[in-house]
């Protein structure tokens, strides 16, 4: 047996209304499309449901008996789908971002403030792992979405930009470069270098930039997180570029930082598989950090 939902509908409305030119209006049809709704449905079931003249509909007993279970049972499902609809506006459960170890040190902590504000029945997780490991687990569907580096290769992906953030020159005060309020890229060539490594989001845009200002980075050591990176320049290993996201340098020390001139910047993105729906706790969070300004580096 074939019928559809909208021709049950259409048959309800014009038993109630009496008239196809009535039940039309009702439900937002034309009449010749509720009369062929009301014959299809007939077809389907193989009986007449209503007897036509010219100037009234009436039901016949096979109509009269259906109505009042029809309206029983479509109401249910009315009811049930106004219950889920409402459960997913209620944003409950567990929410995952993935993050890299800078961001989730400078914007997390206000993504996870404003969501216990917001949506107090929604748990928000923060997986902190490198820019590799955070997209790995977008891609491998382990997080809901992630804030991160944008990253070069986004086949498969959908990112939504969400600011800007400048790198920074990091040295010891007795560095010769310390001396300048800033420093240029050009003068970088050579100088050994501390950088971060490859699972970072920010390296293969640092090594960029060098490339484009003809730079040949003089690099001693690769490290996974800033702080390692703090240490060893700390040591007199070398100096270091960073994002400014890595900021505030460790309390008590002699490093200080410089603007690197001209600018160059990581973009920060939302990022999500393409082919995946969120849920309505995750989509409402998802909105909730898009919407959000982030601080000035």
């Amino acid at each position: 047996m074939n019928y559809t939902l909208r021709q049950l509908r259409v048959f309800l409305a014009v038993a109630s209304h009496g008239s196809f030119s009535r039940a039309a209006d009702a439900v937002g049809l034309t009449q010749p499309a509720v009369s062929r709704g009301v014959a299809e449905l007939e077809e389907a079931l193989g009986l007449r449901l209503l007897d036509r003249t010219t100037r009234e509909v009436v039901l016949t007993d096979a109509g009269q008996a259906l109505v009042p279970a029809l309206e029983r049972l479509l109401g249910q499902l009315d009811d049930t789908l106004e219950e889920t609809r409402q459960l997913g506006e209620r944003y409950r459960g567990r929410v995952v971002i993935a993050s890299a170890p800078t961001i989730s040190a400078r914007l997390m902590p206000l993504y996870v403030a404003a969501c216990a504000r917001q949506y107090p029945e929604v748990r928000l997780s923060v997986r902190d792992n490198v820019q590799a490991d955070g997209l790995e687990q977008i891609r491998a569907g382990a997080v809901d979405f992630g804030v991160l580096i944008d990253p070069l290769a986004s086949e498969g992906l959908e990112t939504v930009p969400l600011g800007t953030d400048p790198f920074c020159f990091v040295c010891r005060d007795d560095d010769p470069l310390a001396k300048r309020d800033t420093v240029s890229w050009s003068a970088l060539d050579g100088v050994p270098l501390v950088l971060l490594d490859f699972a970072s989001g920010s390296r293969p845009l640092i090594d960029r930039v060098f490339a484009m200002h003809g730079v040949t980075p003089r690099v001693v050591q690769e490290l996974g997180h800033s702080a390692s990176v703090f240490g060893m320049v700390q040591a007199g290993i070398g100096a270091s570029v960073l994002p400014s996201f890595s900021l505030p340098l460790p309390a008590s020390s002699n490093l200080v930082w410089r603007p690197l001139v001209p600018r160059e910047e990581r973009r920060i993105v939302m990022v999500r598989r393409e082919d995946r729906s969120l849920s309505p706790a995750a989509a409402a969070v998802w909105e909730m950090v898009r919407t959000m300004p982030i601080p000035a580096a």
